[in-house]
């Protein structure tokens, strides 16, 4: 660097003052608080210097202007909210990055009515404390079946506390092709290693047999378990023992019955032409002790785990120590209540929750709406991309309905200008972000999961990654 008066230098960088000074004449400092202006000011700084170091940059990007549009440009990024409201167009329907189960519009209102202070776990009638279990107890009974019910903050933690309740330091029998591994590493196996019972697999990866449960009872048998495969799925040579067999088998043994639905499906889904899978009410009836499942996927309401069945082993699972730590908060309780209302008439909730409307729109109706709203991105792209309805194939998601595929139709982008690739990265980093998927060299827009509220902000992310792609003015 010495001797080459054209390179930059260290010399050249402006300090933290100057553009500390420079964003006060311009009134952006006045508008932020001094701590963020002066973290983003030299979080500016220090990025320029290791460009400097690295050698990848130039005098002009070094300049006090160009730093202190920086220091703005940082402002803005640093001071809009991170967890932002997203536009999903990917066609999957419970998608666990994008939060999975949007909620429909009462539980929405229920979350916001409970902001504020909530007759959270006191009794009104007495002006004693109450339980915060009793809002959704007893829809839970009514609509399962269940004899008793408790809800914690997800499913994981259901299992979690289930088995620490019920058979820490004995033995837990499983079948070997039901040692899953859920959303974000979370294996079965290390699910039960940490609730301190000991784990005795059965059968083999393919097939296990009722007599395989049976030959593996001993006096320390604590529990037996049974989880639903709802994020992936066997074919072939396969066997698996039902619900109800091993319930029969566990009452002739005295041992309880944990089955995992994890799905947590509370309609009969082939009542909308969608593939079977197993309900919660089902589950129930079949006469295992204890049923748990997620809140948040084919159920469509917010996070939660669901504790399902016999009154004697719910109320030793919520005397347990972990109940507490795992528990539910009110907003999600709310949104849970709001969200197991709708469920009173099944008509209702294939109406007003979001994950059963998106499931059951038929593949026509997507297209429609695609066909409807491809003149405005058209309008919106130019001559930056071409744009054309597709038809496209999509799936459920988020460890629900594995293997099934749903038919949908989306809008293709196809730049002229640009790489695809950056399209994206611009849909993603736009206010609220817009997330599609690539394929074949293409961006689609997949109209399974958009909604009447999310057109406007699509056309204008993709109006906005159109108009970056356009060539500079020349000077």
């Amino acid at each position: 660097m010495r001797g080459d008066p054209d390179r930059p230098s260290f010399r050249r960088l402006p300090s933290v003052e100057r553009l500390l000074q420079r964003l006060a004449a311009s009134g952006t400092a006045d508008r932020h608080p001094r701590q963020l202006v002066v973290a983003c000011v030299r979080e500016v700084v220090e990025r320029a210097r290791r460009r400097l170091r690295e050698g990848r940059t130039t005098l002009e990007a070094l300049s006090l202007e160009a730093l202190a549009a920086d220091a703005q440009a940082l402002l803005v990024e640093w001071s809009a909210p991170s967890l932002d409201r997203a536009v999903n167009a990917t066609g999957i329907v419970i998608h666990t990055n994008l939060g999975r189960a949007p909620l429909s519009d009462a539980a929405r209102s229920a979350v916001a009515s409970v902001a504020g202070y909530a007759a959270l776990e006191v009794d009104r009638a007495t002006g004693d404390r109450g339980s915060r279990q009793t809002h959704v107890a007893e829809l839970l009974r009514q609509l399962t079946g269940a004899e008793a019910a408790l809800v914690v903050n997800n499913n994981a933690a259901a299992v979690l506390v289930a088995l620490a309740a019920l058979a820490r330091g004995r033995q837990t029998i499983i079948s070997r092709g039901e040692l899953v591994e859920i959303g974000g590493s979370f294996r079965m196996p290390d699910v039960m290693a940490a609730s301190g019972c000991q784990l005795v697999e059965v059968g083999t990866t393919n097939k296990t047999y009722l007599a395989d449960y049976e030959a593996a009872l001993t006096p320390e048998t604590a529990l037996l378990v049974k989880v639903h495969r709802s994020n992936f799925s066997m074919r072939g040579f396969v066997h698996e023992v039902s619900p109800r067999e091993l319930a029969v088998l566990g009452q002739r043994a005295g041992v309880p019955v944990l089955y995992d639905m994890g799905s947590g499906a509370f309609v009969d889904l082939t009542a909308r032409g969608l593939p079977p899978e197993p309900t919660v009410q089902a589950a129930v009836a079949s006469g295992v002790g204890i049923v748990t499942a997620s809140g948040d996927k084919l159920l469509g309401g917010p996070q939660a785990g669901l504790l399902l069945g016999r009154a004697a082993a719910i109320a030793q699972i919520g005397a347990h120590p972990l109940a507490r730590a795992v528990r539910i908060g009110k907003l999600d309780l709310a949104a849970l209540e709001a969200t197991l209302r709708a469920y009173r008439d099944p008509e209702r909730a294939w109406a007003e929750i979001p994950v059963l409307e998106m499931l059951a729109r038929p593949a026509d109706a997507l297209e429609r709406a695609a066909a409807e709203l491809l003149p405005r991105l058209s309008d919106a792209v130019g001559d930056a991309a071409d744009l054309t309805l597709c038809r496209t194939v999509t799936e459920a998601g988020g460890g629900a309905l594995p293997g099934v595929e749903l038919p949908s139709w989306a809008v293709a982008v196809a730049p002229r200008r640009g790489e695809i690739e950056a399209w994206e990265r611009r849909l993603r980093l736009h206010r609220p972000p817009v997330f599609g998927r690539i394929a074949d060299g293409r961006l689609f827009l997949d109209f399974r999961t958009l909604r009447p509220e999310d057109h406007e902000p699509l056309v204008a992310a993709v109006g906005a990654a159109a108009r970056a792609t356009r060539p500079a003015e020349p000077a």
